[in-house]
């Protein structure tokens, strides 16, 4: 019972823990002045991701077993799968809810960032569409492009875990080469401006103050990610302890629940922003962090491991390719509303059932 108090008490410190994080983020963008999505893309991904990233960096490096070393590889593999299924789906559900929730007869109309309705759209008589998760062009094209990025990456990474060859460990380096390339385009990408023109949320640390110090932005940036890093930890502990209780194996705890509990404050972090009508940076938050995993933690286990792939981690990866897969069709055939993006949750039950086979 002591187990799943805790993590239901994890669970409501890591949601407020990132109640005050993208409070305090959004303020750090404003400070750095850089554009609304690489608040979400890169400082909010980074902060968020760096628990995970982490984990894999003491596993690779300290294990001292093929076992130990092994967590880091599956914590490689599982962040993503988690990412681009139950992340994506949280955010598609949250917007579905925000919709219903205001009783309007025209509620399906498209969603684009920094608002939740296209009056244009809503005003055409005896019209009803599905809404869209981004009705922007502009920013629909910078989501697209992130996930082609992330699933270019993500085969090579697949791909070599299937493959043994004399050198594999040193291209490592390139993961990390990736993601500097990728940190580059987002902070030099420009925005549309919004985030400049946009009023913020007073810093929580300092409600009064019009325009925060610095200090104190830094300040409630670190402390939550503090509060957010150690939670995490307790809370995929109690999982740990939980699953046996379950009748489930230490495997299918590690490659089922634990990638939900690690890519829990990105989830966090995606209801929150949803409900405050920012959805651009929601999605950007998910898509930044996808990338993270696809390289970071992907060149430590090059680098440290055999980076040699089971039928599980097959599995996993295969189930995620297919998660983005069908993400750029839909996006790409202009399709991509609230529904549709919760239903990418279902691949994750499919791969759960796809695993009792072969870890039975």
């Amino acid at each position: 019972m002591w187990h799943f108090i805790l993590l239901i008490i994890c669970a409501g410190a890591i949601y407020l823990a990132c109640e005050w994080f993208v409070n305090a983020v959004e303020w750090l963008g404003r400070r750095l002045n850089v554009g609304q999505m690489a608040v979400g893309s890169i400082l909010a991904a980074f902060g968020t991701a760096l628990p995970e990233s982490v984990v894999t960096l003491v596993a690779v490096t300290t294990g001292t077993t093929p076992e130990q070393k092994d967590i880091g590889v599956g914590a490689a593999m599982g962040g993503p799968l988690a990412l681009a299924t139950v992340a994506y789906a949280t955010t598609g559900v949250a917007l579905l809810i925000k919709h219903r929730g205001r009783h309007h007869p025209q509620m399906a109309v498209p969603v684009h960032a920094g608002a939740d309705t296209n009056p244009g759209a809503a005003d055409e008589p005896g019209r009803s569409r599905a809404p869209h998760v981004l009705a922007s062009p502009a920013d629909a094209a910078r989501l697209a492009k992130d996930q082609r990025w992330f699933l270019a990456i993500f085969i090579v990474k697949v791909t070599l875990g299937l493959v043994a060859f004399a050198f594999k460990p040193t291209l490592g380096l390139l993961f990390f080469a990736a993601y500097a390339v990728y940190f580059w385009r987002e902070i030099r990408g420009g925005d549309d401006g919004a985030a400049e023109q946009e009023e913020l949320e007073p810093l929580k640390l300092q409600p009064k103050a019009a325009s925060p110090a610095t200090w104190a932005v830094v300040v409630q940036t670190l402390a939550t990610l503090a509060v957010i890093f150690f939670s995490s930890r307790v809370f995929v502990a109690q999982l740990d302890a939980i699953g046996p209780m379950l009748g489930l194996s230490a495997s299918v705890t590690a490659l089922l629940l634990s990638p939900i509990a690690t890519e829990l404050p990105e989830t966090m972090n995606a209801i929150i922003w949803v409900r405050q009508g920012k959805t651009k940076l929601a999605l950007a938050n998910i898509s930044g962090a996808m990338m993270i995993q696809a390289t970071v933690p992907s060149g430590l286990g090059l680098l440290f491991t055999s980076w040699k792939f089971d039928t599980a981690l097959i599995w996993s990866g295969a189930m995620t390719m297919v998660a983005i897969i069908y993400l750029l069709a839909t996006m790409h055939a202009g399709k991509l509303s609230p529904t549709r993006l919760a239903w990418v949750g279902a691949l994750y039950g499919v791969f759960a059932i796809g695993l009792i086979p072969i870890l039975s």
